[in-house]
């Protein structure tokens, strides 16, 4: 019974402690003001809380039912139009195993070719620009070697993912030159 009436005793003593803290809290001077119309059109300092803030949705809101995005090219992609098809284009030989359009991304799956069945290949194409250049995209490949039944990761030498990439350049390209004779 005695611990019972120290618990009890303590907490009176807490609470009764914690009430000229709480006191403090609910002074005239710090009261929270609905700001006018005057106050909302105020400019600098840090007490604008009606200042410009970012948004989850990003700067253009949430386009539920359609809608034109200004960062999307004309057919709804935020990449290149031209170095995304010629990416689907280039590597339409092997399964896809994830697109992302809006990301500019297309992953494959592995793929052996029937002439050399004990090596793979999987690739990772990045379209990272709006505009039709050699810098807004990247592919990485990857190589595996077949040994006793196992799988094993091998070397792909630069020339590789550098002839993959110029390949989708010069799909591009000509995907350009195509769509502006058939605009005239």
């Amino acid at each position: 019974m005695s611990g019972y009436r120290h618990m009890r005793l303590f907490l009176i003593c807490l609470s009764l402690a914690a009430i000229p803290g709480l006191s403090a809290c609910s002074s005239v001077e710090t009261e929270a003001k609905y700001p006018t119309g005057l106050d909302r059109n105020q400019t600098g300092g840090d007490n604008n809380i009606y200042g410009k803030r970012e948004s989850i949705v990003g700067e253009n809101g949430l386009k539920i039912f359609g809608g034109k995005d200004k960062k999307a090219d004309d057919n709804g992609l935020a990449v290149n139009s031209y170095l995304w098809r010629a990416s689907l284009d280039t590597v339409s030989f092997m399964p896809l195993e994830s697109v992302d359009p809006f990301g500019g991304v297309i992953l494959t799956d592995w793929y052996a070719s029937p002439e050399t069945p004990t090596e793979r290949m999987k690739l990772n194409v990045f379209v990272m620009s709006r505009e039709l250049r050699a810098d807004g995209l990247r592919v990485r490949a990857f190589r595996q070697l077949s040994s006793g039944g196992t799988w094993k990761d091998a070397p792909v030498s630069d020339e590789t993912t550098r002839d993959l990439e110029n390949a989708i350049l010069t799909r591009a390209r000509q995907l350009r030159i195509e769509k502006m004779g058939s605009d005239k």
